[in-house]
């Protein structure tokens, strides 16, 4: 079995993917609209989310979304967000951490080690879909090494200038393919799905 890398985000216009479910998820470096998202609410988002979802397999966290996740997630498997909830406690939660130290009560969680590449690759062997949610720290280093399969964006119509973007200046400069048509709902969130390819931007010059 080869599994896939799936990485979800939110994000503005402007690619600021910092923080976006509430005021003190990410104040990091005097960020001052964490919680953007909530303030924003869309129509479709939590349907969207949910159907992405239904193939996962396995969870691949940096430290501050885990800590976020455990935190909130075991703790509603019921009501409305109850599907998520259960799925995220049942599955495997892959933590990528330097800190040796970091307690993973969580249930059926790991530490990932230093190689990350080596990580992965063991990682495709064990699981059919092993999504990427938030952790931009994480998957900074994931689009460096082009160490995923499809990249899948929430993007809202907000510009917040500063702030943790979602491609920063170390991403493999490659191209993506889109995998189906974007969708936008009423409040204009739209829904991008991009599948990485070996391709690498090409240049030229426009002749008259």
């Amino acid at each position: 079995m080869t599994g896939r890398i799936l990485i979800d985000l939110f994000s503005t216009l402007d690619g600021v993917a910092q923080g976006p479910g509430g005021t003190d998820e990410d104040p990091s470096g005097g960020f001052a609209f964490s919680g953007w998202q909530a303030g924003y609410p869309s129509s479709s988002m939590g349907e969207t989310v949910s159907k992405g979802m239904q193939g996962l397999d396995a969870l691949l966290l940096g430290r501050r979304t885990y800590d976020i996740f455990a935190a909130y997630w075991p703790h509603h498997t019921d009501g409305p967000s109850g599907e998520i909830g259960r799925l995220f406690d049942r599955v495997p939660k892959c933590v990528a951490t330097r800190n040796d130290d970091l307690a993973l009560d969580w249930q059926n969680s790991h530490r990932v080690g230093s190689d990350l590449a080596a990580e992965i690759a063991e990682l495709r062997t064990r699981h059919r879909e092993v999504h990427v949610i938030g952790s931009v720290d994480l998957v900074h280093s994931l689009l460096a090494e082009g160490l995923f399969d499809e990249l899948t964006l929430w993007v809202y119509p907000i510009l917040l200038g500063a702030g943790k973007k979602v491609f920063d200046d170390g991403a493999l400069p490659s191209v993506l393919q889109l995998i189906e048509p974007p969708v936008a709902d009423s409040d204009g969130v739209m829904l991008l799905r991009y599948g990485r390819t070996d391709r690498v931007p090409a240049v030229g010059t426009f002749e008259d």
